[in-house]
């Protein structure tokens, strides 16, 4: 089978996961055995030069860069909305150009994990999943489920926005709210996962190791529920680096000078960095772009971990605002720490009144997101104005999720 844009294909069956700590391979699991979150073990990297921009075909969404791709050999597998090729427009007040993510189908960029991640769990068999979201990751996970026929369950914050709680439940996945901190909501999830098949959270020595038999254990894929996370899944941010591969498609195959993300458990920034890394790796952009995280005053771990806890909660008070990124801790901070320090990168602490600030100067100038994406236009009024990021440099700010939700 040939691949739509430049690889020749199939595995006879799902990619392999391994371990970045111990090196353990598996055929599905959500962590490893040591507790590290996994990766796609030799993920694909197209061989030649890139794509004529003028020729080449995106009309399929951020499936025409299926060459990068460790899932979706076969395309009946692919669970797609054909969202995707997101705008790259002019935001002349920043100085910057803004990729619309918000206006994919769910209304935000966390379609391009669940698109990936349901493709993956299609490839497996699998028929019930579970997810634990603050509300963009879950609506998409329960949207994207519903299309390839396949039964949700999505865990959520008990003052998740009544928007996104319509948007699981239309979707026909079953909401499960939680009281308390947004980890309590992802202890409820594994708890509820590992319950179900009768074991705890260390896995089972019965688990697969490589060897392409099926595991039963509270970690893999075989149990009664099939967990996928968008901050343990490595299928999530393989759906997220298309964000990158977009990017440079949209600049000729030129990675910007910065990219300004905001960041929780790291996606979006993770899934840049992955996907600019494959790009250098093919040969298809020369450098990569520094890579700079927008975080939540007073919830700021990777701010904290850099420049100490005056920088990460510089007045006293938690930026509520930003919902869809209060993460005390990512499951990924070690990948993200090695992101920024790659990219000779960093991360800004911003807080609720220069985030209100920033969504209505969105809005106005006709943008119209969500309170949790104006924490990247903030943060890069504050690189500028530290001398991170030079007035003249090319820099990217994806606007992540849409103010139709609020």
């Amino acid at each position: 089978m040939e691949r739509s844009n430049g690889r020749d294909a199939a595995p006879a069956s799902p990619t392999a996961l391994e371990c970045p700590a111990c090196g353990e391979r598996f055929h599905d699991r959500w962590r490893c055995t040591c507790g590290s979150p996994l990766r796609f073990a030799d993920p694909p990297v197209p061989d030649g030069d890139p794509p004529d921009p003028t020729a080449f075909d995106a009309r399929a969404g951020q499936w025409a860069f299926d060459a990068f791709y460790p899932v979706g050999d076969d395309p009946d597998d692919r669970v797609t909305l054909g969202g995707g090729t997101t705008p790259l427009v002019d935001a002349d007040r920043w100085d910057a150009a803004f990729k619309l993510e918000y206006v994919f189908p769910t209304g935000s960029f966390k379609d391009r994990g669940a698109t990936t991640t349901l493709t993956r769990a299609r490839e497996l068999g699998v028929d019930r999943i579970v997810e634990d979201s603050s509300g963009n990751a879950g609506a998409a996970i329960a949207t994207y489920a519903a299309r390839a026929g396949i039964d949700a369950e999505v865990y959520v914050p008990a003052d998740v926005k009544a928007a996104k709680l319509r948007a699981i439940r239309r979707a026909g996945a079953t909401p499960v709210r939680i009281e308390g901190t947004r980890a309590d909501v992802t202890d409820a999830c594994v708890a509820a996962v590992t319950e179900e098949v009768g074991d705890d959270d260390r896995g089972s020595e019965a688990n697969d190791r490589g060897s392409g038999a099926d595991g039963n254990d509270a970690e893999s894929g075989t149990g009664s529920a099939w967990y996928a996370s968008h901050a343990w899944n490595p299928a999530f941010l393989e759906g997220a680096a298309a964000f990158a591969y977009e990017v440079a498609y949209q600049r000729d195959w030129a990675a910007p000078d910065a990219v300004v993300t905001p960041l929780g458990h790291g996606t979006l920034l993770l899934g840049a960095y992955w996907g600019f890394r494959r790009l250098h790796e093919a040969g298809w952009v020369d450098d990569l772009p520094r890579l700079y995280g927008a975080q939540a005053a007073g919830i700021a771990p990777i701010v904290r971990e850099l420049h100490g806890p005056e920088a990460a909660d510089p007045t006293g008070a938690v930026n509520e605002a930003a919902d869809g990124i209060r993460i005390a801790d990512p499951v990924r901070m070690d990948g993200i720490l090695t992101a920024m320090a790659d990219t000779d990168g960093d991360a800004v602490a911003v807080t609720e009144a220069a985030g209100n600030r920033e969504l209505d100067r969105l809005h106005a100038a006709g943008f119209y997101t969500e309170p949790t994406c104006a924490v990247a236009p903030a943060a890069l009024r504050d690189l500028r104005e530290c001398g991170a990021i030079d007035a003249d440099e090319d820099v990217i700010v994806p606007l992540t999720g849409s103010g139709l939700k609020n």
